[in-house]
């Protein structure tokens, strides 16, 4: 099923990649998102969802000193989140807090709580553990794996601990389990491992080619999702890491970015350089078959394209469901156009799913 955008739009002055749903935000639907300027100075706009659903608003725009190619909000405060940008061929990556008074006309600069700056190649991404309060952080760079120790409060971030990935693995980015605080999965152009942080040593991985996104299932700590250039959509049971246990078909042009919904499982969300935000759902078809319930080979699954979001003019990178209402997503193309839209038009009234969404 295609159609046009039905969405709530907002346009940014430059082009931009990335958008982030600021989940400790519990009183607003809200994003973050920034710019990727080579020129310009870049903005990072702070973006709430009008009480009525109708409009986005600009809380807040803040200067941001360089092109930001990664952006994360932290789970339990709102006003504080990371980036990882660059300036010409040199990388950064800092945690920076909004100032309380962001909401006056003339807003206050960005305040940077910490930088991560132990990094000596190209730094890929910052994530932050998404299941409640933690005071570490994991930074990827394309050589190593960092664990930082964070104290907001005395504006500091120090290296806990680090670990290479071998000069024969080029990392690219990564999850953070939200059903385990301790595991970390990592993704390069040919596998994906997966690292105990109290080690920092490798405990699994799996040999899958060009994966550009990758993301846990959050009401199921069985399942990954990830997205690979030209293969679509894989589900993997992490018990069994042979071969994935469904496939979708993802985009007619490389499948960028995927995103598992944080409330209702089997929705995903897929994103690509086709200009197309596609909605999906897959689940296993025996109702018998529980969250706990080894997946294999012979399991059958129902998967169908719900949905799919063509309204766009160029390629889009960022995604985000919302945490506070997650019927809602955020979606960004390269052009600097975020649309927020809603699922539920496009969802079954057959499926389980839908009967506690509509």
């Amino acid at each position: 099923m295609q159609g046009g955008s039905t969405g709530i739009g907002y346009g940014l002055k430059y082009q931009a990649r990335c958008i982030a749903d600021v989940k400790a935000d519990t009183d607003h639907t809200s994003f973050l998102t920034g710019t990727l300027s080579l020129k310009e100075e870049n903005e990072v706009h702070l973006i709430r969802l009008s009480s009525g659903g109708t409009e986005l608003v600009c809380e807040g725009l803040f200067s941001h000193p360089n092109e930001i190619w990664d952006l994360a909000s932290c789970p339990f405060d709102q006003r504080i989140f990371s980036t990882v940008f660059s300036s010409g061929e040199s990388y950064g990556a800092a945690v920076w807090q909004i100032p309380e008074l962001y909401g006056q006309s003339n807003s206050p600069q960005l305040e940077c709580i910490a930088p991560l700056d132990a990094h000596s190649s190209k730094i890929k991404c910052v994530l932050w553990w998404p299941s409640g309060r933690h005071d570490k952080l994991i930074s990827i760079d394309e050589q190593n794996i960092f664990l930082w120790s964070l104290d907001s409060s005395k504006k500091s971030a120090q290296v806990q601990s680090q670990e290479s990935a071998g000069m024969l693995h080029h990392l690219s980015g990564g999850a953070w389990d939200p059903h385990d605080v301790n595991i970390v999965a990592s993704t390069t152009e040919s596998s994906i491992h997966f690292w105990d942080l109290r080690t920092m040593k490798k405990t699994n991985s799996m040999e899958y080619s060009h994966i550009r996104s990758i993301d846990y299932d959050s009401k199921n700590k069985h399942m990954l999702v990830t997205a690979a250039d030209e293969s679509g959509i894989n589900i993997w049971d992490l018990r069994m890491l042979k071969a994935p246990v469904a496939e979708l078909p993802g985009h007619s042009h490389w499948t960028w970015a995927v995103r598992s919904n944080p409330e209702y499982e089997g929705l995903i969300l897929s994103a690509g350089t086709d200009s197309a935000v596609n909605l999906w759902f897959a689940s296993p078809s025996n109702d018998e078959l529980t969250s706990d319930s080894v997946y294999n080979s012979t399991t059958k699954w129902t998967e169908s394209l719900l949905h799919s979001y063509s309204d766009y003019e160029d390629s889009v990178y960022g995604l985000s469901w919302s945490s506070r209402e997650p019927w809602l997503f955020a979606s960004l193309s390269y052009d600097g156009r975020v649309v927020v839209e809603s699922i539920k038009p496009h969802l079954p009234k057959n499926l389980k799913t839908a009967s506690s969404i509509l």
